[in-house]
């Protein structure tokens, strides 16, 4: 059934968003899986996808921003500890050698690749919101919100090898 021009369910930055976070959702459960010193931090670090999904539903910029801003941050720390570099060679070291000696490679690319959708699909919709009133600001608050948080998880759940 059509409403203004669109099929009635998730849009399209909707759908784009709810793939991207449980695709890192699925980074975080292989990489605690792998690594069990990081179930702590990445269960709670799960809730933030869980909650951009929700307010995703919501068409809320809250959950927009939250999403965008945790993608960048993460993406950007682990390009400039060069890890998604390193992972990036693992990966394809193993896909040459036709098995796979270690998830974790695989999970930090997936994640990268999981958060490079989320931004796309986060400005995307939030671009589709740009009529309403104290969008930008909402938009804003939640990232500033979920990077607070990440940054609060990592130091009290970072494991200590």
């Amino acid at each position: 059934m059509k409403n203004e021009g669109r099929l009635d369910g998730p849009d399209s930055a909707q759908l784009w968003t709810y793939v991207g976070s449980t695709l890192f959702l699925v980074a975080l459960l292989g990489s605690a899986i792998a690594v069990p010193g990081l179930r702590i931090l990445h269960s709670l670090q799960a809730l933030i996808y869980v909650a951009v999904i929700v307010l995703a539903r919501w068409d809320s910029p809250w959950g927009y921003g939250a999403g965008f801003a945790i993608a960048i941050v993460w993406n950007g720390n682990e390009l400039v500890a060069h890890v998604m570099q390193a992972d990036a060679v693992a990966l394809w070291s193993s896909l040459r050698a036709g098995h796979v000696p270690q998830m974790v490679p695989m999970m930090v690319m997936l994640g990268g690749a999981a958060h490079l959708i989320l931004i796309a699909a986060a400005l995307f919709a939030i671009t589709r919101h740009n009529r309403k009133v104290g969008m930008w600001w909402k938009f804003a608050a939640g990232g500033v919100l979920s990077v607070a948080y990440f940054a609060l998880i990592v130091v009290i759940a970072r494991p200590h090898f």
